[in-house]
């Protein structure tokens, strides 16, 4: 196996069975391994019996460490990073890093493995295997309304956290009130729950009993739920300006030439 300076590891994400044998290998062989949180990384590091030394790395003291880091590569060490769980990188610290080794010629490679977002995809149909993904979402509701707009045609996937799904969710439903959606939570765990339904009636299960764990999150995009997405928000216009469904049918139909009865539907409710 060709060596390196420096490892990316990834970690597993929930159940410590996930890890590759090769991380394992990789984390045993090198001189010191850079964590996010010492306290995590050595329960893991405990659990597969490597003494491996850590030294802290997280996005607080991520521009702090690098000097260190490449002081200490250039007396012939070799290191790797690992995050809390996942993917180094992927929504969690090591792109400085990585840029300052690779400025300076250090060996770098990244082992396959453990990713939430995608564990999450590969047990969700889609119509495609196009999507977008952004990470977290940002906090100011606007924000979050421009993103969902943006990204309306394509499937869009995110991370949120159980103190914020609520309000995103109801934000998506500000946006595209038939939005279909899939979250998974607690992935590779005991307690594992993906649902697919629309937002509303995820919105409704939640607010009885919200669960636990992070999530991923995705708004599908489906061009028959966009269509009769903006044609929604074209009946509610004509409903807030005081036209009857029946008006509403006629009005619409004529100009964008949908079928009277779809339009009819949707102002009285079906």
């Amino acid at each position: 196996m060709r060596e390196y300076d420096f490892y990316i590891v990834p970690t597993p994400i929930g159940n410590l069975g996930d890890i590759t044998y090769r991380a394992i290998e990789v984390l045993n062989s090198v001189d010191l391994i850079a964590c996010e949180d010492s306290r995590v990384t050595q329960k893991l590091l405990n659990h597969f019996n490597i003494r491996t030394k850590c030294v802290s790395y997280h996005k607080y003291n991520e521009k702090e460490r690098v000097e260190e880091i490449v002081n200490f590569l250039s007396q012939g060490n070799k290191m790797a990073l690992v995050s809390d769980a996942g993917t180094p990188l992927i929504c969690d610290p090591g792109s400085v890093i990585v840029k300052e080794l690779r400025k300076h010629g250090y060996r770098v490679s990244a082992l396959p493995g453990a990713n939430a977002f995608v564990t999450f995809l590969s047990q969700i149909s889609r119509e495609d295997e196009s999507f977008t993904f952004i990470g977290f979402l940002p906090k100011k509701i606007n924000q979050i309304e421009q993103i969902v707009k943006k990204y309306e045609q394509q499937n869009l996937v995110f991370y949120e956290s159980p103190n914020r799904i609520i309000d995103t969710l109801n934000c998506i439903k500000t946006v595209n009130p038939i939005a279909q959606i899939a979250i998974g939570r607690e992935l590779t765990k005991m307690f594992e729950e993906v649902i697919v339904d629309n937002v509303e009636n995820i919105i409704n299960k939640f607010e009885k009993d919200l669960p636990k764990g992070e999530f991923v999150v995705m708004i599908f995009a489906d061009k028959q739920n966009f269509e009769d997405a903006e044609l929604y928000k074209k009946v509610k216009l004509l409903q807030d300006k005081g036209y009857s469904a029946k008006d509403i049918s006629i009005i619409l139909s004529e100009l964008y030439e949908i079928n009277k009865n779809k339009i009819y539907k949707f102002a009285i409710g079906k």
